[in-house]
């Protein structure tokens, strides 16, 4: 689903490179502004605002759509450490303890696999 949009931008970007000539900045960014420059944070909280509500979508903040992801990906049961690496925390710890959030379903789930093995060891 995010491969077509990343080609695209890739080819928006090599036509950026072009236009803007001398003035290009390389980086290893996917996303810059039109001389190759690194996107401010408030343009680039500006930009979401204005494609949410064109979307017609409820107002958040970037962060919190960040936080969703980060809670969608635990929930389909991606590995701490993935999510970790695709949010970029150098530690786990704080992915761990900033993002995730024990559901009461996870909560039940868990304790029925401790009933399950506790009574399988039961002396009869």
């Amino acid at each position: 689903m995010c491969v077509p949009p990343l080609r695209w931008q890739r080819l928006r970007q090599a036509m950026q490179r072009d236009a803007a000539g001398q003035q290009w900045q390389d980086s290893d960014y996917v996303f810059t502004t039109r001389t190759g420059r690194t996107v401010e944070p408030m343009n680039l909280s500006r930009s979401f605002q204005r494609i949410a509500e064109a979307a017609g979508l409820p107002r958040i903040r970037l962060h919190d759509a960040r936080h969703g992801c980060a809670t969608l990906l635990f929930a389909a049961g991606v590995p701490a450490r993935v999510v970790m690496e695709i949010l970029g925390h150098s530690q786990i710890a704080v992915t761990m303890n900033i993002y995730t959030h024990v559901s009461d379903e996870r909560r039940r789930e868990a304790m029925g696999h401790m009933d399950r093995l506790l009574r399988r060891r039961r002396p009869e």
